[in-house]
């Protein structure tokens, strides 16, 4: 053997190497944020019926990535992108990796919610033309505000609540993140008639809320938008604030259906990874479902509202898997038409 070909045996090694760790497509991500215990068999998080149910048998660990990702090695990933912050960075994490092409992706954000009862009941699945950032704030005591203001909550530049800022530059340059209309609105066409189950738990609970005719309903798919901070908030003020907060950072054209504490992180993340040709913002979907409600019935206590089992819980990890998984098979059946031009009308 020559010491010019000693020399070459490492290279091509090197290039194999290289061949053999190319990205690996993705069709369709689906999202979740949290699993309480294993992935099979036990109390379920929001990721164990996506695994009981699909076909996701192969793992791929990523670093930065705390859960190794599952896919069925046809192009469907599943992710559990942690909580709070966590969420973002993990997605940053996932996609910086080059594990995997991401840039003809279908993401299926998804994951149980506290509901606005004006808009929903527990157990109801909401796809999101918003995402709203509620974390960017002053927040003062509100036993020492003022006591006419509904909230103790305000824009950073502003001087008082529900008001944008009057000084240029204090917020970020996006506070609510639209999503693909036409793509929200092929996703609820395709899930609007999904049965999604009801108990006897739930009906009890619903019942507190009189004067919330949409609280009251079997559950149901709707259109609404996702509101996401990382403090676990509750109570009938801070639902106002939420609301309020909505309609001021989308100009009145949203409406408050979802409190959740990831998906503001997420967007971001995915909306600057869009930015960066890694992503396509515009294949983004965020689905959330109801587990409980955001604010006390007319009657209850908000600590106790609070505290109080989730009659949602289980109904909504179903109500999840059922809405979402049919756009995300559709999707994956039909990649032939989807993969070039996202559904929806032009």
């Amino acid at each position: 053997m020559t010491r010019a070909f000693r020399f070459l045996i490492p290279a091509l090694l090197l290039c194999a190497a290289g061949l053999g760790a190319d990205p690996i497509p993705v069709k369709v991500a689906v999202v979740v944020t949290f699993e309480v215990g294993a992935d099979r068999g036990d109390r379920p998080g929001e990721f164990q019926f996506w695994v009981e149910r699909e076909d996701w048998t192969q793992k791929i660990d990523v670093p930065g990535v705390d859960h190794p990702v599952l896919t069925d090695g046809n192009g469907t990933i599943g992710v559990v992108s942690g909580a709070t912050v966590r969420a973002s960075n993990q997605i940053m994490a996932l996609v910086m990796s080059g594990k995997f092409d991401f840039s003809r992706t279908y993401w299926v954000v998804n994951g149980i919610a506290g509901v606005n009862p004006a808009v929903a009941s527990i157990g109801s699945a909401a796809w999101a033309h918003y995402v709203v950032d509620g974390d960017v704030a002053y927040e003062i005591d509100s036993r020492e505000a003022d006591p006419s203001w509904p909230y103790a909550i305000i824009p950073i530049g502003s001087k008082v609540p529900n008001q944008k800022p009057t000084y240029e530059g204090w917020e970020p340059a996006t506070m609510a993140y639209p999503l693909n209309p036409a793509l929200v609105a092929w996703a609820y066409g395709l899930t609007k008639d999904t049965q999604i189950p009801d108990s006897d738990a739930m009906k009890a609970y619903r019942a507190l809320y009189e004067g919330f005719p949409n609280a009251q309903k079997p559950p149901f798919v709707l259109y609404g938008e996702t509101f996401g901070s990382c403090r676990y908030w509750h109570g009938k003020a801070l639902t106002q604030w939420a609301s309020d907060w909505t309609r001021l950072w989308t100009d009145g054209k949203g409406e408050f259906a979802m409190s959740d504490m990831e998906d503001q992180g997420i967007a971001a993340a995915l909306s600057r990874l869009s930015k960066m040709g890694r992503v396509d913002f515009q294949r983004v979907l965020f689905l959330r479902t109801a587990s409980n409600y955001c604010m006390q019935a007319p009657k209850q206590d908000v600590n106790k509202s609070l505290h109080s089992e989730y009659a949602g819980y289980i109904p909504a990890l179903e109500a999840a898997y059922r809405v979402g998984s049919r756009v995300t098979h559709e999707l994956a059946a039909h990649w032939g038409e989807y993969r070039d031009k996202s559904p929806g009308p032009d």
